[in-house]
């Protein structure tokens, strides 16, 4: 029996990487896991960077979107490259060139809590200083 329910097409038009940005909290325990380490003992390497209780939350993706800070130490810590964790964590646009090419940003790279208002006015922003810039 066909399945008759509508598809959005916003949604159907969206990337897989788009639409699981969640996915951090998986990567973040099977990397720790993967390295043999207690949840303690990542708090440790961070030198208390990365509280365990945190690093928890974000593993049972009770925290959806960690600073660029704490992927920083964790990158460090799992033996992992920093852009990657940025990539899964939504921060950055995936590699699509194929060649390693320079990684694209997502507007809200580095702040959690900007309102889609916010966020068009940073973008309108930043054209105006490129546009002044070039001029």
């Amino acid at each position: 029996m066909p399945d008759d329910t509508p598809v959005n097409e916003s949604d159907a038009s969206r990337s897989e990487f788009e639409g699981q940005p969640s996915v951090i909290g998986v990567v973040l325990a099977d990397l720790r896991k993967a390295k043999g380490l207690s949840l303690r003992e990542v708090q440790e390497a961070t030198g208390g960077a990365v509280s365990n209780a945190y690093l928890s939350q974000l593993e049972r993706q009770k925290i959806k979107k960690p600073s660029p800070n704490v992927l920083r130490s964790l990158a460090s810590v799992y033996g992992v490259s920093y852009e990657t964790l940025m990539e899964k964590a939504g921060y950055l646009l995936p590699d699509t060139d194929g060649e390693g090419g320079r990684r694209r940003r997502l507007a809200v790279f580095a702040i959690d809590d900007l309102t889609a208002e916010e966020e068009e006015e940073l973008l309108k922003y930043l054209a105006f200083l490129r546009f002044r810039a070039h001029s």
